[in-house]
């Protein structure tokens, strides 16, 4: 039994799954073709998004929890997902997985490839988009097309597919995200593809001795600010907030560093990249001071309750070989419980999480520790719900998907 005083638990061998291949479908948000040739180089982007989503909760064809959370549909023997995952407030609106394009000149495009739920088909339909976010309760996604940055913004309709408006920009865009309320969007402008790895802007890797190994293309710190966009009006307001060109970027491989929103909705913030925590903005692009909580110093970045009470903390296991993760007062930062999984991903309710956790029977490190699945997680029971399967045990290959929530 878990309580939120930080109790053992038991931990119970999962069931085995590995990754399902399944023939590509007609997809009813592909709007073109383009061709991808997978090169043989692996970027590691060490700050990965997680946004809150979700859809209606349709349980045909999945399993129930018995736990008291609502709505349950888990696929355990899906991985990736073709099916929809929820549970409580959220659902798995969308995933990617990430691949590697060559580009004339020699360089290159990290990009992501997105699954998106198509709720008439009941099940995730792949996409050409470049970058998709889902709107809370579903029914509209913000979408980027072609090669980043793009000068238009699309609201996707998600009941028939279709673009039911495109706003444009001045100044192209990289990355898009809904304010809570789904009222507004924060669009993060770039002068470069915050995923390209450019050859002029090259970075040496060590070699497997140790030493200097070859120059690659490395990405380029191109951020130039964001817009505040009011969804219904289509009216853009851009504020400048360069990128720091002495920041850790380039290190960890990524020139993405897009503006999120805060729980609230009244703060825009960024991950800082030289240590944990962030830094937090006005609508119009003045620095606030940062909030009061211990919390903001944690990285990778918390995602707070439902009710603001509790945030996800990291990684707790310890020598006894415990798969857990801390869960910690949002006030004080003081840890409030641990639960099963490796990484703490959204809330279901204020007291369910949802969690990667690697299979306790195979989970050691070096080997196993990347064959993970999705999990709901309580913090007054002891009980695991497998939502997914198993992805591979490899850190990096062209299929390991990454899930997006919405709250629904």
């Amino acid at each position: 039994m878990l309580s939120r005083g930080g109790t053992a638990i038991k931990l119970e061998q999962l069931p085995r799954s590995d990754d399902s291949a399944e023939g590509e479908r007609p997809s009813l948000f592909r709007r073109r073709s383009r061709s991808l040739a997978l090169a043989a180089v692996v970027v590691v982007a060490a700050v990965v998004g997680v946004s809150l989503a979700l859809t209606g909760g349709d349980s045909e064809g999945g399993s129930e929890s018995e736990s008291e959370v609502a709505d349950v549909v888990a696929h355990p023997d899906q991985s990736p997902p073709r099916e929809l995952i929820a549970a409580g407030q959220v659902a798995l609106s969308a995933y990617y997985t990430t691949k590697l394009v060559q580009q004339p000149g020699g360089d290159a495009v990290n990009g992501r490839e997105w699954s998106l739920y198509d709720a008439a088909a009941k099940r995730y339909e792949k996409t050409d988009w470049a970058w998709l976010d889902v709107a809370p309760g579903m029914k509209t996604a913000a979408v980027l097309e072609g090669d980043l940055p793009a000068g238009r913004i699309g609201l996707l309709n998600l009941s028939t597919g279709k673009v039911e408006r495109w706003i444009k920009v001045d100044k192209g865009v990289g990355g898009v995200q809904f304010s809570p309320d789904g009222e507004r969007l924060v669009a993060t402008a770039y002068d470069d593809n915050p995923d390209g790895l450019f050859r002029d802007a090259p970075v040496r890797m060590d070699g497997a001795d140790g030493g200097e190994g070859k120059e690659m293309p490395g990405p380029k710190q191109s951020r130039t600010g964001f817009y505040v966009i009011d969804v219904d009006s289509g009216r853009a307001r851009f504020s400048e907030r360069p990128a720091k060109k002495d920041s850790l970027a380039a290190m960890v491989g990524t020139g993405r560093q897009d503006f999120s929103w805060s729980l609230d909705g009244k703060l825009l913030w960024e991950q800082r990249l030289d240590q944990p925590g962030r830094n937090y903005y006005d609508v119009n692009g003045g620095l606030k001071p940062l909030p009061q909580q211990k919390t903001d110093q944690i990285f990778p970045p918390v995602v707070a309750s439902p009710d603001g009470e509790l945030v996800t903390g990291g990684f707790a296991g310890g020598e006894d070989g415990e798969i857990v993760s801390a869960v910690l007062d949002a006030k004080t930062g003081k840890r409030s419980g641990v639960v099963p999984g490796q990484q703490l991903l959204a809330w279901a309710d204020d007291t369910h999480l949802i969690a990667w956790r690697c299979d306790p029977g195979q989970c050691r490190p070096g080997k196993g520790e990347f064959r993970n699945q999705l999990i709901l997680v309580g913090l007054d029971s002891d009980e695991v719900t497998p939502l997914s399967g198993f992805r591979k045990a490899e850190m990096d290959y062209a299929g390991r998907w990454t899930p997006v929530f919405t709250r629904r």
